[in-house]
């Protein structure tokens, strides 16, 4: 909203793209829509200390995009879905022409859109599973690489977390010895602990003590997950690190279900539910604060 906004001049920019809208004839959605959108990426470059938009750069649009991927839904589970990433970017296209309109030379929009959703949850198989575990054998020729992509696995699939909870795990939140992992930031700031079996805490271990170290910004990062450019992992590069590793299986069937990290969370939990686990225990795992998002698995079965 524009009251969030401290910069007076970001605020008279909502406003009169708002009232050009309205002018234009655009519909109520776009009316609503748009300059809020607006509002959140002019807030965003306030928290990044930038006031105007000549000082706009390609790697700002960049950042704050990768923002918009990782952020939380505040309406579902999850992230935000390709089709409002999409209607963002149009938001922003939007504004651009506005700032066109009004003799203002606007910023550089480097993003492509996303691919259309047909709105149905992507699950793989248990053998679809095991293949991409077997993959990460051969997935990158470093070998701390490959053994990042594994312990990724773990937290997405065999832990059932979200991809900005893995984006948050810090060395202190794995407990080895008790097995389990703390979420200190899930989803609505709750936070919930996940049991880990001792399989699953080789894997990690093995990542962690053995492998980790050799990141180029592993001694400053207290982060589990990091890369060489960055003291911690972003949706972009789970995102990446996945498809690397799907890719590697070869499986056509694998590569054409369209899987992104929320799928594996998907995919434990049916993997639960089929195993016959209690609707109420899932619900416990995921850290869903109702029992209606859990539900949503029975429907998947439902459809097999």
């Amino acid at each position: 909203m524009i009251s969030d906004l401290n910069n007076d001049s970001y605020s008279a920019l909502v406003t009169g793209f708002k009232e050009w809208l309205e002018v234009l004839g655009y519909s109520k959605s776009m009316k609503n829509n748009y300059p809020k959108m607006l509002c959140e990426f002019l807030y965003h470059l306030e928290m990044k200390k930038i006031h105007q938009l000549a000082y706009i750069k390609k790697e700002h649009i960049t950042m704050y995009y990768a923002h918009l991927q990782q952020r939380p839904s505040k309406t579902r589970d999850g992230a935000l879905s390709n089709a409002y990433l999409n209607q963002h970017q149009q938001a922003l296209k939007k504004f651009r022409e506005y700032l066109k309109k009004h003799g203002t030379i606007p910023f550089v929009l480097p993003i492509k859109r996303e691919k259309a959703s047909d709105g149905t949850i992507k699950v793989a198989t248990l053998e679809q599973i095991k293949m991409m575990f077997k993959a990460t054998e051969d997935s990158h020729e470093k070998e701390e690489y490959r053994a990042a992509h594994k312990a990724l696995l773990v937290c997405l699939y065999s832990l059932g977390l979200r991809a900005q909870e893995v984006c948050h795990i810090e060395l202190k939140h794995i407990h080895y010895e008790r097995g389990y992992l703390f979420v200190a930031k899930g989803k609505n700031y709750k936070q919930r602990y996940v049991p880990i079996n001792t399989y699953n805490l080789k894997i990690l271990e093995a990542y962690r003590y053995d492998e980790r170290y050799k990141f180029k910004k592993a001694p400053q990062s207290k982060y589990l997950f990091l890369s060489d450019r960055s003291l911690q992992l972003h949706y972009t590069t789970i995102r990446n690190y996945l498809q690397t590793i799907i890719d590697t299986t070869n499986d056509y069937e694998l590569k054409q279900l369209g899987l992104t990290p929320h799928s594996l969370r998907h995919s434990i939990a049916t993997h639960f539910l089929q195993s016959g686990m209690p609707l109420t225990d899932i619900q416990r795992f995921l850290g869903h604060s109702s029992l209606e998002s859990t539900q949503i698995y029975t429907h998947i079965l439902k459809e097999e």
